[in-house]
């Protein structure tokens, strides 16, 4: 999940990170309050707002109120924009840039650093590479102060404390909402210190679950401006394949899916369905699969295999119970539960009177031979 810049400057904030300070305005907001000199800018998920005229040097010469409605006339790259960021224009002596993200080569934490920032630092990365710092940080060592000491170096950091603490902050942040980047272009020198012009954060939609209480109110701030239902678009991981047979398959991994699939078809039977949920899942991901799954008007059994390895099977077992509840047919459903806190989830299901089967085989047979009756 991408974050407005607003909303990574809001973060950087809270983690110690100097931002300058702003006002975001809306299409009705009041803008008699503001003062040149000011940058406005477009708040706008894609990149290269600079060059598609998203951002504004206000030094009091221009109306403000026109600058600002004439950005809500812009579209930057086919994204309207909805809301404007107005911030106190600061004096940049040196710019540079510095983010944390991962390093999937070799599985760890990375932090990059560029002896210049602002625009096109992609393109001046691939010119040369000499200007950029790639560190990778071990996981279970964390940030090392040498690390931090030797990026100071490099960018002639005069103000070695100041430094420490924003790269502390965004290394305690990044692995506090699960980033899977957090971006500072421009860390700008000024003569009051550093300040973090710019923000770019984005959020491991996978961790979702951990941090949903956190995010709420970013979510909803990015539903409201550009329509994207953050959660409920990452919550449907269901991959759903109709087939022409009459035992519906329910299962929380590919793997599993195939080898209840050969077992079905050992024993005679015929695929309606194949529903996999997908990854790291949820009750109402559980739910959503099983309503799916029945409403084939083929199903005349349902299979539900359920192995807990990054799945918990407590939470698989309430979204069993609710579809349970709900009562939408009458198709016998066969189920196969085992995995992480498995004993929590028979516990639920037994308190509802719900059958687990204790072996894969006896599941299928008895799902296979309910279409033979």
């Amino acid at each position: 999940m991408k974050l407005f810049e607003f909303q990574g400057k809001q973060l950087f904030k809270q983690y110690g990170i100097p931002i300058q300070s702003g006002t975001l305005i809306y299409p009705n907001s009041s803008v008699e309050n503001l003062e040149p000199p000011m940058v406005i800018k477009a708040q706008v998920m894609t990149g290269g707002r600079g060059k598609a005229g998203g951002i504004k040097i206000w030094d009091g010469s221009e109306s403000i109120g026109e600058i600002i409605e004439s950005m809500f006339q812009k579209r930057i790259k086919d994204e309207e924009v909805k809301a404007v960021l107005a911030l106190t224009s600061v004096e940049i002596k040196e710019e540079h840039y510095i983010s944390i993200t991962f390093d999937k080569e070799n599985s760890k934490y990375a932090i990059i650093a560029g002896i210049s920032g602002g625009v096109d630092i992609e393109e001046q990365a691939y010119t040369n590479m000499s200007s950029m710092i790639v560190m990778d940080i071990d996981p279970l060592l964390g940030l090392q102060e040498y690390q931090i000491r030797l990026i100071a170096k490099k960018l002639n950091m005069d103000d070695y404390g100041a430094f420490k603490n924003i790269i502390i902050g965004m290394y305690t942040m990044f692995r506090d909402y699960d980033a899977s980047l957090v971006e500072i272009n421009p860390l700008a020198k000024t003569p009051d210190g550093l300040v973090a012009v710019d923000s770019k954060v984005e959020i491991d939609e996978k961790a979702f679950f951990r941090n949903r209480s956190k995010i709420e109110d970013f979510a909803e701030q990015i539903h409201t401006l550009v329509g994207a239902d953050v959660f409920s678009a990452n919550e449907d991981t269901i991959t759903y394949v109709p087939l022409s047979g009459d035992v519906g398959l329910v299962s929380d991994g590919a793997g599993t899916g195939l080898l209840s699939l050969d077992l079905i078809a050992q024993k005679g039977g015929q695929i309606a369905n194949f529903c996999e949920l997908g990854g790291i899942t949820s009750a109402d991901v559980v739910y959503k699969a099983l309503k799916k799954a029945s409403m084939d008007k083929n199903v005349k059994s349902l299979l539900v295999v359920l192995i807990g390895g990054i799945n918990r099977m407590d939470h698989m077992a309430e979204g069993i119970v609710r579809f349970y509840q709900e009562s939408f047919n009458d198709i016998p459903i066969y189920i196969r539960m085992c995995g992480t806190l498995e004993d929590v989830g028979r516990k639920i299901m037994q308190d509802n009177n719900i059958t687990i089967y204790e072996n894969l085989n006896d599941a299928v047979e008895d799902a296979v031979n309910r279409i033979k009756e």
